[in-house]
């Protein structure tokens, strides 16, 4: 074999070895699963082009091995890696090749979620559980049954009396993780998958319990007697028995379903409470598994579909301060770049100055960073030991734009300059006008700059001095552009109360926000004078929105500023059936698409009858409008006991 080749491979083994110690032991990874993929794949391709595979090779292993203090325990039957495709032209290759090995077309295929968290494997006995245990080595691995007695989605007794092998994923639901780290502001956790997995394998049980894990469970290694022959009979047979499954389950009988399953899963992604990586795609016939067998490692019948990655592991060059509209500074990461297959992202933002304390980040030292669809990166933690050179982000001692001095509230800084700090009159300006809020067509960031430097606006209410002549005096602007502007300026008058309210810049305030505000107090004078009590008893809405609300509303200059619209006119429309209605006072979840109403039209239903639409499932939702492919809301009103209903039903209580 070459021997650089040969130096290479070797390399790639260490590499890979070290990684997975940390990962699977440890549970503090210094790469991303992105660069372990690249480093893997790089050894498989010198394995299959040199025709060797040398001692000690990962890509003959399956998970990691086990942790000193844990006894050991030895499965039933092995637990098998799964194989991956990381696009559809794979996706098509492995899908001839299943059919080729299966001597038939058009098999029936089933896709799942595949939950990023610790594998964890239960054990019963005449109906009771008696044994849990992490993967390991596929072979042996780690008994956790008292870890395991404290993840409440893990039953204790199954009616199943016979002996019983259930595979699952221990997770961190993202929503559980954000409590946490609220409340242990001193030793926040990095991420769901590492706090999942450091407290499955935490020799103290109480440890395990307080994280408040979860568990979802998809495969059964061993049974006696299974009354099931398929992948839906298999999960309803978990179902029945008190195991918690993936709510979505997708079929299909060829490569366009399958896709289909797949961009469905991609799209939801983000809106998920748990992470996942990807989806498992299976062939659903349980004789058929058996004839088609595995390979070393993977199970022939199955494969992964790997999304593309969100995170990954880069160094941190420098911190600069940005200016936003309600004065307060962020801190903005600018990283060495990092491709996340295709897209190379070099600026992630670090949210503010307790956020660098608590992720213990410098500049110089390797950092986590997250991408998830189009929202900006974000930097979650530290990755590795500290680096030589390493330099501490010093917050800024004046505001960057205007000089003036900084006010800190909380973990925020904020320029308290609100009349001549330009960054912040601007962008407030720009906001005020955007379509979402006044919408005032053709009055762009970069007119918001020009009336700020040559027309003196420091103020949104100052918008509604000026005339036609005045915007004939920027540059760029002819007879019939100044006409449009004052005649979209005059148009916008006319507003309903939650385009005003999202408008006025509120921190913490968005759109739907604004919305519910507008629906549950009916006048910008009942909103005024809301107390913190009024607006915390509304669905969605905590301590810190209203906190903001109430706030906002207490400072003199905030009221002067909504007077002089009003008096010059502005006049915001309050909501037709703000308060009254069969849902009145009612928060109600719609997901899913239902047979003939959009989700717009059907929330729109909801708040004609006085209802609040909301966005998420809580103990306060009322019910839930379930349609076809409905998600992880459906699953959590189900966990909750929450009434679900269709859309006929919604019509008929709402008189529709």
């Amino acid at each position: 074999m070459n021997s650089e080749k040969q130096k290479r491979m070797e390399e790639l083994i260490r590499e890979i070895s070290n990684a997975s110690y940390a990962y699977y032991v440890l549970d503090d990874p210094y790469i991303s699963d992105m660069q372990w993929d690249r480093l893997y794949d790089e050894l498989r391709a010198l394995e299959a082009e040199t025709g060797c595979v040398l001692p000690d090779s990962p890509t003959q292993k399956v998970g990691g091995e086990t942790l000193k203090g844990f006894e050991e325990h030895t499965h039933i039957n092995r637990l098998w890696s799964m194989d991956k495709v990381q696009s559809i032209e794979e996706l098509d290759a492995w899908i001839a090749r299943t059919e080729k090995l299966a001597g038939k077309q058009n098999l029936q295929y089933y896709v799942e979620y595949k939950f990023d968290g610790l594998t964890l494997n239960l054990t019963y006995e005449g109906g009771r559980l008696v044994q849990a245990a992490t993967r390991g080595d596929g072979i042996r691995g780690e008994a956790i049954l008292a870890q395991a007695k404290t993840i409440h989605s893990v039953p204790r007794e199954i009616p199943y009396k016979g002996l019983l092998e259930v595979q699952g994923e221990c997770i961190m639901r993202l929503s559980t993780l954000e409590k946490y780290n609220a409340s242990h502001p001193e030793a926040p956790l990095k991420n769901a998958r590492n706090a999942a997995a450091g407290a499955l394998r935490n020799l103290d049980p109480s440890v395990t319990a307080s994280r408040h894990l979860d568990a979802f469970f998809y495969q059964i290694g061993t049974i006696e007697n299974a009354p099931y022959h398929s992948q839906p009979g298999m999960l309803d047979f978990l179902r029945s028995n008190g195991f918690q499954v993936s709510p979505f389950l997708g079929s299909g009988t060829g490569r366009i379903e399958i896709e289909q399953c797949i961009r469905k899963i991609e799209a939801e992604r983000s809106s998920l409470d748990w992470l996942i990586d990807g989806v498992v795609i299976k062939i659903g016939d349980n004789a058929l598994r058996e004839q088609m067998g595995f390979t070393e490692k993977f199970p022939r019948w199955a494969v992964a579909f790997k999304f593309e990655a969100e995170e990954a592991v880069t160094k941190l060059l420098d911190v600069t301060w940005e200016l936003g509209r309600t004065g307060k500074l962020t801190p903005l990461a600018h990283v060495e770049p990092v491709d996340f297959y295709g897209v190379t992202v070099r600026k992630a933002t670090l949210n503010n100055l307790g956020d660098i304390q608590r992720k213990d980040v410098a500049i110089g030292c390797n950092v986590w960073i997250r991408r998830s669809n189009d929202v900006i990166p974000e930097i979650t933690g530290r990755a590795g030991e500290i680096q030589p050179g390493e330099k501490p982000i010093e917050s800024p001692a004046a505001c960057p734009a205007c000089g003036s001095i900084l006010v800190r509230r909380g973990a925020h800084l904020f320029c308290m300059n609100r009349k001549t700090c330009r960054p912040q009159a601007v962008a407030r300006i720009a906001h005020f006008a955007s379509r979402e809020a006044m919408d005032i067509e053709g009055l762009s960031e970069k007119t918001a700059g020009q009336l700020y430097d040559q027309a003196g606006i420091r103020e949104t209410a100052d918008l509604y001095r000026l005339t036609p002549m005045d915007f004939l005096m920027l540059d760029g602007f002819k007879e019939k552009k100044a006409a449009n502007l004052s005649e979209s300026l005059e148009k916008s008058k006319h507003c309903d109360l939650d385009a005003f309210l999202f408008a006025l810049g509120i921190p913490n305030i968005g759109r739907k926000t604004a919305r519910d505000l507008a629906q549950a107090f009916g006048s910008l004078e009942n909103l005024k004078k809301a107390t913190q009590e009024q607006l915390t008893a509304l669905p969605d809405i905590g301590e810190v929105v209203a906190g903001s609300v109430t706030e906002y509303f207490s400072f003199p200059e905030n009221l002067a500023m909504i007077d002089a619209m009003l008096a010059a006119g502005v006049q915001p429309r309050e909501p037709e059936h703000a308060g009254e209605g069969v849902f009145s006072g009612m928060s109600i979840v719609v997901t899913g698409t239902l047979p003939t109403l959009s989700r717009k039209q059907a929330e729109d239903l909801i708040r004609s009858c006085g209802g609040n639409p909301a966005g998420s499932v809580s103990k306060k939702t009322a019910f839930v409008v379930v349609g076809e492919d409905a998600g992880s809301k459906l699953a959590k009103a189900q966990s909750l006991g929450i009434e679900t209903i269709d859309e006929a039903e919604l019509r008929r209580r709402a008189g529709r």
